[in-house]
């Protein structure tokens, strides 16, 4: 009998975040999304350089593969998609001569596409897509058994399901089909608000807290009819995902009075009114299933994954109002997420294998991507004439500490990078949060972006309830709490306009490249919060490569950069930035 291990690649691809991963024996080796080497954001093209990069961390070829899962069933997808467009034949005809012929020439194909793209030969195995979201969300989990839900804009039919996991089993029990779907609503809002579907749903959610839910009535009125349950059903007459190719109709315009704005056009206490809303309905349609959940299934963690768990504002009222003990989303909620899911499934569900459970979780702190060295690190400082100073560990961290308490902004590059979309501390931008200017210079000057946006702390996580209203971990940035009130004049830079904050607690076991410097920046300053945002700018994806990253810091506002053992000074960089 061979002991050699078993590996699985997951792969997602074709509709938004494709990504790949790779695991050995049931260990996570590596995940990666396709963006970070495409550089194009939220990337959905079939991801050969992630699963390259894979590949290459686990130092095996293709052939030593066992199986390859891809996180949904195509055909039943494209089922829907046919059901959808007959239901509203002719009206649907534009967005069936759009999507359909996509579908017949590639889409369908994924077994095929597979074997060609990755010239693999072996057995190649489809997961449901909201199957692979719980089994990203309950196998990487801290809890033995715990109740499970994942909510999103759709699979191939489901839309939302809930169910309950208990050592190496899952079971789905219930589910919620499209057309009706929480995460489809909350889309139509945000394309109705001006920003871009499937991307800006995190604005809406930022921009919530400057508005008032005038609307949230009209919402349950006209839009939602909701059960005490959580279960819902939305009125289909005022959306046109179904058939057409946008998301809201000419009801949905006349319902609220007004046409979808126009991206980049004045935001006003409408549009503001208007977020905080939706925000509002997507809490009071979440709470109800949750603790409808926690009643049926009697137990006392809750998992999620889906795009809608990465609504962190929604989380930690969870946390605090339905009843659980503890909650845990999955890091890369989304799509990308489900190429671990799938693979997930594969070893526990499909060939039987035993759980074991981590305490902390068995994600590792999400930092699953290609780290550099030092020597690929210089070769690419040294290709573009940097300046840079080479420092032991503890002298590279003080001086970075010292930057930042000078006020300077900070490009740090440093390990594994994250999976998912959340900065966590490899591919970050820091600032003192201390000044109440830190947010708009950090939003306009180097993430170009709006400057309503909020910023993330990063928190030592044994000082997290001497500055905010949490009594737990947050390592992976997906719960919302308040900031103490005697606090808030310390940290302004990421208090949000409501008094919260969206937290990462760091913790030396999973950011052990981060803790240190959060230690240095207590010493220093007295405080052991920084401002961490995602290491891009506005329209990109998080920078994955040594190259990525200089660019990046010579293209915007940022002080300094510290690259693995490596600090630099902008004021001492050549200037003008030259391609190598």
């Amino acid at each position: 009998m061979s002991n050699d291990p078993i590996r699985i690649l997951g792969i997602s691809a074709f509709y938004h975040d494709s990504a790949a991963c790779l695991l050995e024996d049931g260990r996570i080796v590596a995940a990666v999304q396709e963006e970070r080497y495409s550089r194009q954001k939220h990337d959905s093209s079939f991801p050969h350089q992630a699963v390259a990069a894979c590949l290459e961390m686990g130092a095996i070829s293709v052939g030593q593969l066992d199986y390859v899962v891809f996180y949904e069933k195509p055909f039943a997808k494209f089922e829907r998609l046919l059901e959808t467009y007959a239901k509203y034949v002719p009206r649907g005809i534009r967005s069936w001569h759009k999507a359909v012929p996509v579908w017949i020439k590639e889409k369908l194909w994924i077994k095929n596409i597979i074997q060609e793209k990755i010239d693999f030969e072996g057995p190649i195995l489809f997961a449901e897509h909201h199957e692979s979201h719980a089994a990203s969300a309950f196998y990487p989990s801290p809890f033995q058994e715990a109740a499970i839900l994942t909510v999103d804009g759709v699979g191939e039919w489901p839309t939302t399901t809930l169910g309950q996991g208990n050592g190496n089993e899952m079971v789905l029990e219930h589910e919620i089909r499209f057309p009706h779907s929480l995460g489809l609503l909350y889309t139509a809002f945000t394309y109705y608000l001006g920003f871009k579907v499937n991307s800006g749903e995190y604005k809406v959610m930022g921009l919530a807290p400057y508005g008032e839910p005038r609307y949230l009535d009209t919402i349950f009125q006209h839009l939602v009819k909701l059960e005490d349950d959580g279960s819902f059903r939305l009125d289909t007459r005022y959306f046109d995902y179904e058939a057409g190719l946008t998301m809201t109709s000419r009801q949905f315009h006349r319902l609220f009075g007004q046409a979808p704005r126009q991206e980049e056009s004045e935001l006003t206490q409408f549009h503001k009114d208007l977020a905080a809303s939706v925000q509002k309905a997507c809490e009071a349609i979440l709470l109800p299933m949750a603790i409808h959940l926690r009643q049926r299934t009697e137990q006392r963690h809750l998992v999620m994954a889906g795009g809608v768990a990465l609504n962190c504002v929604a989380n930690g009222r969870l946390l605090r109002e339905a009843g659980f003990d503890d909650l845990w989303v999955q890091p890369a909620a989304g799509d990308a997420g489900g190429a671990l899911g799938a693979a997930l499934a594969v070893w526990h569900r499909y060939l039987g294998k035993p759980r074991e459970v981590n305490r902390k979780d068995g994600q590792g702190g999400s930092l699953l991507g290609r780290p550099y060295s030092a020597g690929e690190i210089e070769v690419t400082l040294k290709a573009y004439g940097a300046v840079y100073h080479r420092l032991d560990r503890p002298e590279l961290v003080r001086r970075t500490a010292q930057r930042l308490v000078q006020g300077d902004v900070v490009g740090w590059f440093q390990g594994r990078m994250e999976y998912g979309p959340r900065a966590l501390g490899s591919r970050s931008i820091l600032a003192d949060p201390r000044g109440a200017d830190k947010q708009e210079q950090v939003n306009l000057r180097i993430k170009f972006r709006e400057s309503f946006r909020p910023f993330a702390p990063a928190v030592l996580e044994e000082e997290t309830e001497r500055y905010f209203h949490l009594d737990r971990p947050s390592p992976y940035m997906l719960l919302v709490a308040p900031v103490r009130e005697e606090k808030r004049d310390e940290v302004p830079s990421i208090t949000h306009v409501d008094g919260s904050a969206r937290i990462q607690t760091v913790d030396a076991r999973r950011f052990p490249d981060f803790y240190p410097l959060l230690q240095a920046f207590r010493q220093e300053s007295g405080c052991p919060v920084l401002l961490n945002t995602s290491f891009n700018v506005r329209g990109e994806p998080i920078v994955e490569s040594p190259d990525n990253a200089y660019q990046c810091f010579m293209r915007t506002g940022m002080d300094v950069l510290v690259m693995g053992p490596f600090l630099l000074l902008k004021s001492e960089q050549p200037t003008g930035l030259e391609e190598p």
